[in-house]
């Protein structure tokens, strides 16, 4: 039995929709359901799981629709009325709800104090918003991406000529003053500032800085594309980088960035060597440069928070020490494949972090190794289907392609839980690599249900004779609601081997692989 409703100009975040969405499915009698925006995505996404029909054919991007499929017609119109009562909950407050507003002037009413907004709409609006923000005077962060690179290159010119950050488009997270915003962690306050257009690699080294005993004055996001397109110029991270110069609280800058464009980084640099202040530097998918002036490159994400924070207690850099040493991940790695079949040869990563699926994917090619993955584009590297692994693959699963009408799996980890038993089941899974990612926005206790279906995946591997291992990192603090040391303690329950960043966790893996691939030679 299928149900759908369209309610005409019903504007609500994704974010909201996609938990909407999520509790929806646990529902008694449930098949499938999505709450989303009649965008022509999300409209593509209901047409490909048999979902559109009726009036949601010419639903209008800021129209909401709900459709249901249900095995009983009562199990649907139960479902319709749930949903009917979180979205009127949400829209106009109920109990003990606070009253949230549906637009920036009714926000400003109620806080005309605010000097930031985050802006959490579809992509085809979130420009428009964004505009009136900085012609407000205020600070802008644009959560959501599909963004046109050239509005995002006319709205920071715009705030630039007003000294306003504009973080974004597609800016995940950010800490500044000490308030972390959407994805963020809870890290002590210090004298190292970041500038980053990477979210989940702000986070890594935001943590690593934190497990390192150091400190953040304040971490900017910038959105992805700021350094990678020409076109934008690295606009915000040069702006960033002269707010740190000029903030006393910080002493040392750190910039960290998915692989640049060349003259970008250039300028990028150049602007670094005249803060006057020590600076680390790390593009990922590039072997860092030789160091020179007050600019030292790391190889790594958590190479460049150890840099960081010898800087900023005035000490020199010392290679850190790792939990496990060469010669000790060698006899892990050995023991781990002791069980394995000769079919296992395979690397199987599922990240729900970008950043750190492209960490991980450039340490493996830089052994030698030819990952597929679908953060590369080009022929015979890319994916043939994001949804498939062949040989060794590392997937980013917080791309759009998984994400459409669906939570992110740093809110909602049964995405990737999924894709854990598909690979379980394939015999030449050797071992499956990921990364949990805690904090504000993420799920309440991620380490939980991926700690069973880690056991589940173990227990169906060892069902047809071989031994599957797992390893992950996790990003986040003890001073996170979900706590860093409670969540690996369920992981490590489960026979998962957890590491302290997500560079350890993917050298232990290479090293794991390494050994399966020669076993059998």
């Amino acid at each position: 039995m299928k149900k759908i409703l369209v309610r005409k100009n019903a504007y609500y975040d994704s974010v909201f929709l996609m938990l909407a969405t999520k509790g929806l499915k646990q529902s008694p009698g449930i098949r499938e359901a999505v709450v989303a925006m009649g965008t022509e995505v999300n409209l593509a996404l209901l047409k490909e799981i048999g979902l559109l029909s009726g009036e949601a054919e010419s639903a209008k991007p800021n129209d909401l629709v709900i459709a249901i499929e249900a095995e009983t017609g009562d199990a649907a119109e139960e479902a319709c009325r749930i949903a009917e009562d979180i979205l009127k909950k949400k829209g106009h407050g109920g109990g003990e709800e606070e009253y949230r507003p549906v637009s920036l002037e009714g926000a400003l009413s109620i806080f005309p104090e605010a000097n930031l907004v985050v802006i959490s709409v579809p992509g085809l609006y979130a420009a428009r918003e964004a505009r009136k923000a900085l012609n407000r005077g205020l600070h802008v962060m644009i959560f959501s991406d599909h963004v046109p690179v050239e509005e995002e290159v006319e709205l920071k010119e715009r705030a630039l000529q007003r000294g306003l950050l504009m973080m974004g488009p597609d800016c995940g997270t950010a800490i500044l003053n000490g308030k972390p915003l959407c994805f963020a962690n809870v890290v002590r306050r210090g004298p190292i500032g970041l500038v980053a257009a990477s979210g989940s690699g702000l986070q890594e080294v935001c943590c690593c800085i934190d497990r390192m005993g150091g400190g953040i004055s304040q971490a900017i996001g910038t959105g992805g594309r700021d350094l990678q397109d020409r076109r934008v110029r690295g606009r915000m991270m040069l702006m960033g980088i002269e707010a740190l110069k000029q903030d006393p609280e910080t002493r040392v800058i750190v910039v960290l960035s998915k692989p640049p464009a060349e003259e970008v980084a250039a300028t990028v640099l150049s602007k670094l060597e005249r803060t006057g202040k020590p600076c680390v530097v790390h593009f990922l998918g590039r072997k860092p440069s030789a160091s020179g002036g007050s600019v030292r490159f790391s190889a790594n994400m958590e190479e460049a928070a150890a840099m960081a924070v010898a800087l900023s207690k005035g000490e020199e850099y010392r290679e850190i020490s790792r939990s496990f040493s060469n010669a000790k991940m060698a006899t892990v790695a050995e023991a781990e494949v002791q069980n394995m079949t000769s079919e296992q040869k395979y690397v199987r990563g599922l990240f729900a972090g970008g950043t750190l699926a492209i960490e991980a994917l450039a340490l493996f090619e830089q052994e030698g190794f030819k990952v597929l993955s679908n953060v590369r584009k080009e022929p015979g590297l890319a994916l043939r289907s994001p949804h498939r692994s062949e040989g060794h693959t590392i997937v980013d699963m917080g791309d759009d392609v998984f994400t459409l009408g669906r939570p992110h799996p740093m809110i909602d980890p049964s995405l990737r839980e999924e894709r854990m038993a598909r690979e379980a089941a394939d015999p030449g899974t050797a071992l499956l690599l990921l990364d949990v990612v805690l904090g504000y926005g993420a799920h309440e206790d991620p380490c939980g249900p991926l700690g069973e279906t880690v056991a589940s995946a173990k227990t169906t591997v060892a069902g047809r004779g071989g031994y599957l291992s797992v390893i992950a990192s996790i990003t986040g603090t003890e001073r996170d609601f979900q706590n860093i040391a409670e969540q690996k303690k369920k992981l490590e329950a489960a026979g998962c081997l957890v590491l302290p960043s997500n560079y350890q966790a993917a050298l232990m893996a290479l090293h794991v692989i390494r050994k399966a691939n020669t076993r059998w030679t």
